[in-house]
């Protein structure tokens, strides 16, 4: 699956066109909530350990600054904080995605929201 439109659709929501024709929502919080980069996902290699990180509410935390296709399969966000170490797969998007369609399949399979 490969996004072939990303927008911001009205305030604080991204829309992502999938080549399946799938039609994407996102609220920004939710992406900057579930940025995929090691930093906010707690990689951190002196400690060893492995558990998503709490972050701050910076000032400009969800303010979407910028956006950037890698390759042919990510989404690079800017944020007003300042952060952008965050690639997004297209994978990772699209299992964010928060349709009606989508959240009802991942209620209907016990898949929580927080799992891309």
């Amino acid at each position: 699956m490969i996004a072939t439109q990303i927008r911001l659709s009205r305030p604080g929501e991204m829309a992502v066109s999938w080549d399946d024709r799938h039609q994407s929502v996102i609220s920004l919080r939710t992406l900057r909530d579930h940025c995929p980069c090691a930093g906010c996902q707690g990689e951190t290699v002196l400690l060893h350990s492995y558990a998503p990180v709490e972050q701050p509410a910076l000032p400009g935390k969800y303010d979407l600054k910028g956006a950037e296709v890698v390759g042919h399969y990510a989404l690079q966000l800017r944020w007003g904080d300042g952060h952008d170490t965050g690639i997004y797969p297209w994978e990772v998007l699209r299992g964010l995605c928060e349709c009606p369609e989508c959240l009802n399949r991942r209620a209907a399979s016990g898949i929580g929201r927080n799992l891309p």
